[in-house]
């Protein structure tokens, strides 16, 4: 499998369930169908992607109404949770590039697949909750839902309170070859939605299903070094990378070396709950080349980079004229 024009593009959960929508099928669905107009320029300018999608709002949600229906239906476990989001997520998703290569002329095969990615069953993150899924609660909303149902709630960026729960490191996609077979085949794939449904493995070498959300970003960064990718896009809701986000002395960036991200990430300038994942992952990505872990998927590390900005620069940012570039060195 040739690397040379394979990119990895990570939406966020937000890019394809955005705040100002109720939430009805039909709002998704066209949503995403403006997200797939995008996904198809890129098609169209020789690249071959692969599709990973955020799922922090819908996962929420599915949560959310299995706690209000406790009381009539079991509660399902928070990783058949994840899968179901995945799972209708990457339907839309399928369903809507399809519909749209179609309409541009282009051979519309895609495919979502459920995705199981390994953590560790002793990773700390397991004790200590972080990741924000969910709606937004007033104090005294989060302290009653905190009361009735057990869950962990924590204040986000000034607009509200929301579930957090916990987010282990990814180790490794279960369905990584499954994927390599679409592409090759010429299939579109959709893969790792939510950042894959958690699992642990047993002593047996059995795997089972784990209470946590993996971050998106960090598993698109361990697809796109399996799969040789030249380009890891990670779609957010800001233009560019930023040093002083939302301060008077704000300066946006348009390129970044490994060890300049680093530098800024130690000092504070991206916080764990905004872009801090995102520059994490692609330090793990370029780093990952550079050490050459992928060579065993026929691709080089030169030339690889990371681009970050919004959905609606994806265009521009892939030919260098906007977003953010972080690059090995």
């Amino acid at each position: 499998m040739s690397a040379a024009r394979i990119a990895v593009v990570a939406f966020g959960g937000n890019a394809v369930y955005p705040p100002n929508i109720r939430g009805l099928a039909e709002e998704q669905l066209e949503v995403m169908a403006g997200v797939c107009r995008q996904l198809v320029q890129l098609i169209k300018a020789g690249w071959q992607l692969v599709i990973t999608h955020g799922n922090g709002p819908v996962v929420g949600n599915i949560l959310f109404r299995m706690a209000r229906t406790a009381s009539e239906l079991p509660p399902m476990p928070m990783d058949v949770c994840v899968a179901h989001s995945q799972g209708g997520m990457g339907y839309m998703l399928q369903q809507s590039l399809g519909n749209v290569m179609r309409e541009a002329g282009l051979p519309a095969s895609v495919c979502a697949m459920v995705t199981q990615v390994e953590v560790d069953a002793a990773d700390p993150a397991f004790q200590h909750p972080t990741k924000p899924v969910g709606r937004f609660f007033s104090a005294d909303e989060a302290q009653q839902m905190a009361q009735q149902t057990g869950w962990t709630f924590a204040e986000d960026s000034g607009r509200g309170w929301r579930r957090v729960v916990p987010s282990p490191a990814p180790l490794r996609i279960l369905e990584i070859d499954a994927v390599r077979a679409l592409m090759q085949a010429g299939i579109l794939p959709v893969v790792s939605g939510g950042g894959g449904i958690p699992v642990v493995r047993a002593a047996d070498g059995s795997y089972h299903g784990a209470p946590a959300v993996i971050d998106k970003d960090l598993t698109s960064a361990m697809l796109a070094t399996e799969l040789g990718a030249q380009k890891l896009l990670l779609l957010t809701g800001v233009d560019q990378v930023a040093l002083d986000f939302g301060r008077p002395t704000q300066r946006l960036l348009d390129r970044l070396t490994v060890s300049e991200a680093r530098e800024h990430y130690l000092a504070g300038q991206f916080p764990p709950g905004s872009m801090g994942p995102k520059v994490q992952a692609a330090m793990q990505f370029l780093q990952s080349a550079q050490c050459g872990v992928a060579a065993g998927s026929g691709g080089s590390s030169a030339g690889r980079e990371v681009v970050i900005t919004s959905l609606d620069r994806a265009v521009e940012a892939m030919d260098g004229k906007a977003g953010t570039r972080m690059v090995a060195s």
